[in-house]
C-alpha cells in the first residue's frame, strides 16, 4: 500500500525539496501551504492551501480535509526566523516565532492525531539553536525560545504516543542555503531533505524523542 507523507510549508526550501524526494521514493504526498508556488504546483502532488499553522481555524480545515485518510509520516516543516538581542528586542517577532515554530507543530499533531496510522512517525525540524547546551553566542532570542519549547513539548508527546506506536523525532537539518537565511547556509536544501529522510528513515518506537543533526549526530538539549 502506498505511504502517505503530510509536509507542512511545502512551497519552497526544505518543504518544496521534501515533497520532491518523498514523491520520488513512491509515496502519495500532502502540501500543506499558505500559496503553493509554481514549482510546488509543478509537482502534481495534493496541495492544501490557505493554511496559516498558527491559525486555529485554518488548522481544523486542514483536519477537515484530511479526515478519513492514513498518514504514515507527518513532517512539521513550517517556521519562521528573526533574530532579537536584548538591546534590540521585538516581543511581536518573538510572540510570532513561539506561535508558528513551538505551538502550530503541536496544532497540527492534535489535529491529525486520528489520521496518524499503527507505527506512524512525526518528525518535527527543530534546530540546533533550541539546545541550551549549544548556546555559545547568545542573540536570537525568539527563535531560540520557540525551537528549545518545541523539543520540550516534543518530548512529551514522544511519551504520550509511544503506547499508540506513533514515533517522535526531532531533527536539526543544518544551516540550509533557504530564503529564512537569505541563502547564507552551507548545504543545499537537496541535501538537508535527503539526509532528513535518512534519519526519518530510522526514526522508530525504540528511539522516539531524540534530537538528531541531519548529518546523523545526536545533538545536546
Amino acid at each position: 500500500m502506498t505511504k502517505h507523507v503530510v509536509i507542512t510549508g511545502a512551497n519552497r526550501g526544505i518543504g518544496l525539496n521534501l515533497c520532491q524526494q518523498y514523491l520520488a521514493l513512491g509515496y502519495a504526498v500532502t502540501a500543506v501551504v499558505r500559496s503553493p508556488t509554481a514549482e510546488l504546483k509543478a509537482l502534481g502532488v495534493n496541495v492544501i492551501s490557505n493554511i496559516d499553522v498558527a491559525n486555529s481555524a485554518d488548522i481544523e480545515t486542514l483536519g477537515n480535509q484530511l479526515e478519513g485518510q492514513k498518514v504514515d509520516v507527518l513532517i512539521n516543516n513550517a517556521g519562521v526566523f528573526h533574530n532579537e538581542t536584548l538591546a534590540d528586542i521585538d516581543f511581536d517577532t518573538i510572540n510570532q516565532q513561539i506561535a508558528i515554530n513551538a505551538v502550530a507543530p503541536i496544532r497540527v499533531t492534535h489535529a491529525l492525531l486520528n489520521c496518524l496510522s499503527v507505527d506512524a512517525k512525526v518528525a518535527m525540524i527543530t534546530s540546533r539553536m533550541g539546545s541550551i547546551a549549544d548556546n555559545g553566542s547568545g542573540g536570537y532570542i525568539g527563535y531560540r525560545m520557540s525551537k528549545a519549547a518545541l523539543n520540550a513539548a516534543s518530548v512529551s508527546l514522544a511519551h504520550e504516543l509511544k503506547g499508540k506506536k506513533i514515533a517522535v523525532g526531532l531533527f536539526h537539518p543544518g544551516f540550509v542555503q533557504t530564503q529564512m537565511v537569505n541563502f547564507a547556509g552551507d548545504i543545499s536544501p537537496e541535501d538537508a531533505a535527503g539526509r532528513l529522510i535518512l534519519r526519518i528513515n530510522e526514526l522508530n518506537i525504540t528511539n522516539t524523542g531524540g534530537f538528531w543533526h541531519s548529518n546523523g549526530e545526536t545533538l545536546p538539549w
